[in-house]
């Protein structure tokens, strides 16, 4: 019960908080991060972990699913090479700077360099886009960081799993890590591609507004598990099936659906959206707490490469 109620308080927290970053003209994601940080380090606020597999099961794939759904394929497809230099090229061209750095400067092993290079690698650019639509942006400069955050999440975690094997086994192979993740990745693609085009003959035999929209809530969950269960890219396979369903829309849903749908969605990301990102700022308790377990010598290091890591990902 203590977990109910308090799933509850920071999803009525959560949507208050957007109300109020709405009404100060301020991006609700930084909002949201912001008063998770300052409600963390309140005096006898009980440390809140956010388990790995919540993440992945729960809030990755409705959201990854959504934002693909809205993306216009004309526009992903027309600004495809910049999308994929940025989410491919960019992210894994971080990660070997920020592993390098990590060797050199603190002295770690390539795994362990690598492995906190996939993790501070791929930038979170939903907050970007959102100041980027509030500022005015050319439409072209949001469709494109709207397609890097579909992609750049699944080369990052994708680069994070073979640095996690990395380090397991203790050496680190660049041929076989680029063999992999093309196996990975691809993989994730077909099934997400197959996923689409079974939703795409289910909703196009059905006129039911309220099971359709059942239908999509559950689409991204049960893609993405399937994927994982065939060790490929849930996260690909998640995004391939939304762009299938947005680029198949028309025929897919009568315009009841269509309302009913995108006004369900709306609800549930934002809730989705709310919750996690005020998770992400409670965090700050947690990590105190792991980084006092250093000496001070490897506290200042370990700080100075993540500073080093957040700077170079930042601007590029």
């Amino acid at each position: 019960m203590p977990a109910i109620l308090t799933v509850l308080g920071l999803l009525m927290g959560s949507v208050m908080l957007v109300i109020l970053a709405e009404r100060l003209r301020v991006a609700y994601p930084i909002f949201l991060v912001l008063a998770g940080v300052v409600i963390a380090v309140l005096p006898g606020m009980p440390a809140i972990a956010l388990a790995p597999e919540l993440v992945f099961i729960v809030f990755l794939p409705p959201l990854l699913y959504k934002s693909a759904w809205e993306t216009s394929w004309r526009d992903f497809r027309f600004n495809l090479r910049p999308i994929l230099l940025l989410s491919i090229g960019a992210v894994i061209f971080t990660t070997t700077v920020v592993a390098a750095a990590a060797h050199y400067l603190v002295g770690l092993s390539w795994p362990l360099g690598f492995l906190l290079g996939a993790i501070v690698s791929p930038p979170d650019a939903v907050a970007a886009s959102a100041v980027a639509r509030r500022v005015g942006l050319p439409r072209r400069i949001v469709t494109i960081l709207e397609g890097e955050s579909l992609v750049n999440d699944a080369t990052g975690l994708v680069a994070y799993r073979f640095a996690v094997a990395a380090v397991m086994a203790g050496t680190f192979s660049l041929s076989a890590a680029a063999g992999q993740f093309m196996i990975v990745a691809l993989g994730g693609i077909a099934v997400g591609l197959v996923a689409g085009w079974l939703v795409y003959q289910i909703h196009r035999r059905l006129e039911h507004p309220t099971l359709e929209t059942t239908i999509t809530l559950l689409t991204p969950t049960v893609t993405y598990l399937l994927a994982e269960e065939l060790h490929v890219s849930g996260v690909l396979a998640t995004v391939a099936c939304g762009l299938l369903v947005a680029y198949r829309e028309s025929e897919m849903f009568g315009a009841e659906t269509r309302i009913t749908a995108l006004a369900t969605w709306d609800t549930y990301s934002l809730l989705l959206n709310g919750l996690v990102f005020i998770l992400i700022g409670l965090q700050l308790s947690g990590i105190q707490h792991t980084i006092y377990m250093y000496e001070p010598e490897q506290l200042l290091w370990k700080t100075l490469v993540l500073v080093l890591a957040t700077i170079v990902f930042r601007f590029m």
